[in-house]
């Protein structure tokens, strides 16, 4: 392989990867420097010159010439007399001697190793500005084409074919996905993983949420609106709390828009989420209030040194602070960084059982385990999915099956004794 082919192969390869031309330059001068320094020890007395658009190669050795019994003989820069007229007759000592060395003298196993450290190196210049590029856009979000889907990622590519990962833990449980389609996301975070960085996407991330609401609300991209917080279940229900700079705006209207516009199209991108977007306030007990909305607070108790607060509501208004699957109340406590614990107001139990009297059939820790994440009666346990109580306390996963199955049972029991007590009277 002569340099004219080997340097054309080169530039063509570089020019595909958008290599620039002085860095190009640099990395062929620092191949063909490394050749000489393992065949000549040195490359200090030699030129390198190099000419890219026409692929030329050229490569002077330059020594002074001195006696042939000169004690500098040895040196790597001094040639002797001798072998200096070799290459031209008339050479005298003290003279400079300029020696093309041509890439050929290197052997055909040197040049195959340089046209690899070439590709090589400029793989690892590719990778290299992808990690920098994508490390400075973590949190920002980027629009890719799907490639190709599998069961635990989906990849995506960029607009300069840069391979990007969307895992199925960082997607939208709705989320379906066809080779083709574009898709938005967040950066999530760049790894290194074997020497190659891997980007990886998300579009479960709060951070998701928040871009959003800076594409669609230019109060929040201003400046003049902060997000103080985000707490989502993806796909399901999200809590943004929003604070205001400006006492002119009013920072929750600002981020529905009118008619609810804006949340709207934050909503469409994110498969029907529901967002609940609340006022921020320093306020801990008016805070929490907002943060279990819908649901209307009787009272509560803060124990900030344990971190949990008892909320006392009227019973029909539990399950919507618990919400579907104890979404509201998970994001609540999320969101205000503590743990709530949801209790009846005491009152009217009218078709309630208290869990108290399940005792003859429920051992107490277990009814004490209830009790610490705010659930006291029958109906407020069945209010909640199984998985929650199963995450939120110490049971395990048959222990509240069997507890689901005794309190319906115990709910069945009473409507029969109900329905009999109302027959014998109509009989009456």
């Amino acid at each position: 392989m002569n340099s004219n082919v080997l340097i054309e192969s080169f530039a063509e390869f570089a020019r595909s990867k958008n290599i620039d031309r002085p860095t190009m330059m640099s990395i062929l001068e620092d191949v063909f420097r490394t050749m000489i320094r393992k065949k000549y020890t040195t490359d200090e007395n030699f030129d390198v010159i190099l000419n890219v658009d026409q692929g030329d190669l050229e490569i002077w050795r330059n020594r002074e010439i001195v006696d042939d019994n000169s004690e500098d003989i040895w040196d790597f820069d001094k040639i002797p007399l001798t072998e200096a007229q070799k290459i031209e007759a008339d050479f005298e000592v003290g003279e400079q001697v300029a020696e093309e060395v041509k890439l050929e003298d290197f052997g055909r196993r040197a040049v195959l190793m340089a046209r690899q450290t070439l590709i090589q190196r400029v793989k690892d210049l590719e990778r290299d500005h992808l990690y920098q590029q994508y490390k400075d856009q973590v949190g920002e979000i980027v629009t890719g084409e799907v490639y190709q889907v599998w069961s635990r990622e989906a990849l995506i590519l960029d607009k300069e074919e840069n391979e990007l990962v969307l895992p199925k833990s960082e997607q939208i449980p709705k989320d379906r996905y066809r080779k083709g389609d574009s898709v938005r996301a967040v950066v999530h975070r760049v790894e290194i993983i074997n020497g190659t960085p891997k980007i990886i996407l998300s579009r479960a991330a709060p951070a998701f949420l928040e871009r959003l609401f800076e594409q669609e609300v230019p109060e929040i991209y201003d400046g003049l609106i902060t997000i103080k917080n985000i707490v989502r279940e993806p796909g399901e229900r999200a809590k943004v709390a929003v604070e205001s700079y400006d006492d002119r705006i009013d920072p929750v209207g600002a981020c529905v828009g009118m008619k609810g516009a804006r949340i709207h199209a934050v909503v469409r991108e994110l498969e029907n989420e529901n967002i609940d977007v609340i006022n921020y306030t320093d306020n801990l007990e008016l805070y929490i209030q907002r943060a279990l909305s819908p649901a209307k607070i009787g009272s509560m108790k803060i124990n900030e040194q344990t971190g949990r607060v008892s909320v006392f509501l009227k019973p029909d208004q539990v399950s919507l602070a618990i919400g579907r699957g104890g979404a509201n109340i998970k994001l609540a406590s999320r969101l205000v960084g503590m743990e709530i614990d949801v209790f009846r107001e005491a009152g009217d139990y009218d078709e309630d059982i208290a869990l108290d009297e399940f005792q003859d059939e429920v051992e107490p820790w277990v009814l004490a385990e209830l009790k610490k994440i705010g659930l006291d009666t029958g109906r407020a346990v069945l209010a909640v999915s199984k998985e929650d109580i199963v995450r939120r306390t110490e049971l395990e996963e048959e222990t509240v099956e069997d507890l689901f199955r005794i309190i319906k049972q115990e709910f069945d029991d009473n409507s029969e004794e109900q329905e009999e007590q109302a027959n014998s009277g109509d009989a009456q």
